[in-house]
């Protein structure tokens, strides 16, 4: 009964964000995505190459064979739990994203190369755990977007961050937040956001992820500082709407950087 409430709750959030304004600063309106988000876990040692060749040679161009991409692949540059690798994988289906691996299990061509990290023997696993996430692209922002420098595989760092909140309401109420304004003051602060994502399923529920790309950490830096001064922002933030309680219960936040296969 509690996992359906999650779920309910999470699509409710969904359903608000269709509700919202569209942004004219946002990508061009396309049939809004779901994204899978997968995270490695992984051993320092041949597990990092091992995997980073099964993402590479055999998922990304297995993924581009069903349709999915652009597909990002990222190494864990700062956070818990180094290494690790992250995939992110967009479709306009969540049924095409939940049987994604039964999918893959019959495509031969993807089976062959896979096969070293596919059927890793216990003595020699391609990784420790795997962790999927399954998000629903918000309205305001329905697909997602490689930064310009991903063409060239120019220099470019990401980060990924998760709000948690203490409870159902205030979920719904982050999601309203990004909608009602926060997404335009990120344009406006020179931000280049990759994706915004509502947790539909997934650990420590109720949440909601998204992604920013930056040339560096000194862009990163500098753009946070002019966000958080905008005077639009400290209104938002002050708003009784939004800052009766804390509505973000915690916050993950990590940095990445591209494997050279990613194309985001």
């Amino acid at each position: 009964m509690e996992r359906r409430q999650f779920l309910s709750t999470s699509l409710a959030g969904s359903v608000l964000a269709l509700s919202a304004p569209t942004l004219s600063a946002a990508p061009a309106a396309k049939s809004r995505e779901y994204y899978l988000h997968r995270r490695y876990s992984l051993l320092s040692g041949p597990q990092p190459k091992l995997t980073e060749a099964y993402i590479g040679d055999a998922l990304i161009p297995a993924l581009a064979r069903m349709g999915m991409g652009p597909v990002g692949a990222f190494k864990l540059d700062i956070g818990q739990d180094t290494p690790a690798f992250s995939v992110l994988i967009p479709s306009t289906s969540i049924e095409a994203l939940a049987t994604l691996d039964l999918h893959l299990a019959q495509d031969d061509a993807f089976l062959k190369i896979a096969e070293p990290f596919w059927s890793a023997p216990a003595s020699a696993p391609g990784f420790l755990r795997s962790e999927s996430f399954l998000l629903a692209a918000f309205e305001g922002w329905p697909h997602v977007t490689p930064p310009a420098s991903a063409a060239t595989k120019g220099n470019r760092i990401f980060q990924l961050r998760t709000y948690q909140s203490p409870s159902l309401r205030d979920h719904v109420l982050k999601v309203a937040m990004f909608h009602d304004g926060e997404i335009p003051i990120f344009l406006n602060a020179g931000f280049h956001p990759v994706f915004f994502g509502d947790t539909l399923i997934g650990s420590q529920m109720p949440s909601l992820t998204y992604m920013l790309s930056f040339p560096d950490m000194k862009a990163l830096n500098e753009q946070w500082d002019v966000f958080r001064n905008d005077p639009a922002w400290k209104k938002m933030s002050t708003s009784p709407r939004y800052s009766f309680e804390a509505i973000v219960s915690n916050i993950s936040n990590v940095i990445l950087s591209p494997l050279s296969a990613s194309q985001i």
